[in-house]
């Protein structure tokens, strides 16, 4: 089975910046990790793009298949997000893209 590269591109407010990056550094992704679904996660900030709007950033999870990745989306996704949006509702915009991870190379 085919690893699965899951990436949340988050454009957070620079008002809400800093207090957002800690609570997703500290709270958010241990949270996501910790129901034990992915295998890894990184956080990237996104370079030499307009942040007129805001600062934006790559959150890159790893799971080892696709229905790993499901249970997660039916099973924890809905509250870790929605804990997300009642915190930051209205100052952020996210976008998620779901990537098979090719091994051949």
């Amino acid at each position: 089975m085919k690893k699965v590269f899951y990436n949340v591109t988050v454009v957070i407010e620079h008002a809400s910046h800093d207090e957002w990056l800690k609570w997703m550094t500290e709270v958010h992704v241990p949270d996501v990790m910790k129901t034990g679904m992915f295998l890894e996660s990184k956080i990237c900030r996104l370079l030499g793009s307009d942040e007129t709007d805001g600062k934006t950033y790559s959150f890159q999870y790893i799971a080892s298949n696709m229905e790993t990745f499901q249970k997660y989306q039916e099973q924890f996704s809905p509250a870790l997000q929605k804990d997300h949006t009642d915190r930051y509702e209205g100052k952020y915009v996210a976008f998620r893209s779901l990537m098979e991870i090719n091994d051949e190379f």
